[in-house]
């Protein structure tokens, strides 16, 4: 106990781009969340050295480590965190899970919905975390708000798409994300995953698809391009789309629900606003409002800044470790968790066979 508060050691397994957006979660939260927790940064693992020493020495790791078995097995670390290649995933949550840590994980879980499955059945035994971190987005979260007062009423259309142009460079097939052996896939499991968990948030499961998926670049191993035709359990229709060929964006991450009762849009270009239309407004002023989601009460706004100013991408990082460790010191379930990972998961391996096969697979 320090300060009256748990000690929790974290180990990070990855110095990557996620590592850094993870790092700062954890040296940030506990300036915005009231936690019952003094989380300690005590190691960060990875291959190479001199990205790994930079990565300690910014973010205030105390130890360095390029073994992930060693670190996550200590007997010291309470918390695993794995930012890694998605084919690392699996073995590395296995061993935190079976060694009793915590576990948290990027997304996609796995590079296969059997590695997912495994997972799964592993961490239900721990408290675990995947980083969907777009849930915590305040203009997402004050959609799914809006939605579930109910005045939007009967869903009709739920369409997202997720765009951006990382794939347009032939030198990036060296790159692990465009290796199947290391990512698993492509644009499907990099974009679509977060698309999916998105409309599983907001809209509900999803009970039947149909998919194509294109490869641009010669001898790339993995999807460049994804499209999928669903259906919903509420009995609306969507339609997901994602790309790394979306030339002329940087990163849009957008979805449109198309409602009885009105209409929903948002794009993460535009993060701080949300799109919302209501049809109970008398017809000679109804028209969509571009509503500024930063307070007052809206959601997160007693956590970060006054009303009218933004908040950013490490926001929804911070935000989601934040209510992460609000339900670990309360022993609630948090979402979106390995189980929550695992059926998005299931779309993706659903969508993969349906491509391949040119049929509507079942859910």
């Amino acid at each position: 106990m320090t300060n009256g508060k748990k000690k929790l050691n974290v180990a990070l397994i990855g110095s990557g781009f996620m590592g850094a957006a993870h790092s700062n979660a954890f040296c940030q939260v506990e300036h915005f969340f009231d936690t019952p927790f003094d989380l300690r940064l005590k190691v960060i693992c990875g291959r190479d050295r001199g990205r790994l020493d930079a990565a300690a020495s910014r973010w205030g790791w105390e130890e360095t480590e390029t073994d992930w078995r060693r670190a996550v097995t200590r007997p010291d670390i309470h918390m695993v965190d794995i930012a890694v290649p998605n084919a690392l995933h699996a073995p590395i949550a296995r061993a935190a899970a079976e060694a009793g840590k915590i576990v948290l994980c990027e997304k996609p879980l796995a590079t296969s919905l059997a590695e997912a499955e495994e997972m799964a059945n592993a961490a239900r035994k721990v408290p675990n975390l995947v980083w969907f971190n777009y849930r915590r987005v305040p203009a997402v979260v004050f959609a799914k708000q809006l939605l579930s007062e109910g005045n939007l009423g009967r869903t009709f259309h739920f369409r997202a798409t997720y765009l951006n142009a990382s794939g347009n460079d032939p030198a990036k097939i060296h790159a692990w994300r465009y290796q199947r052996a290391d990512a698993g896939s492509g644009a499907s499991g990099d974009l679509l995953s977060h698309s999916i968990d998105t409309a599983f948030y907001l809209n509900g499961p999803i009970t039947e698809l149909v998919a194509m998926n294109k490869i641009f670049m010669p001898d790339r191993e993995v999807d460049d391009a994804t499209a999928l035709l669903v259906r919903f359990a509420n009995g609306s229709v969507g339609t997901l789309e994602a790309t790394r060929f979306g030339i002329g964006v940087r990163n849009r991450n957008a979805f449109e629900m198309n409602c009885e009762g009105g209409m929903l849009r948002f794009d993460l270009e535009d993060m701080n606003h949300l799109d919302y239309n209501d049809t109970r407004e008398p017809g000679n002023v109804q028209g969509t409002r571009h509503i500024l989601v930063t307070g007052p009460n809206h959601p997160y706004s007693s956590n970060f800044w006054k009303p009218g100013h933004a908040v950013g991408y490490e926001h929804t990082f911070i935000a989601t470790l934040g209510d992460f460790l609000t339900a670990l010191s309360k022993d609630e379930v948090f979402h979106p968790n390995f189980d929550d990972a695992l059926a998005v998961q299931r779309v993706l391996d659903a969508a993969e066979r349906s491509a391949a096969m040119r049929t509507w697979i079942s859910l």
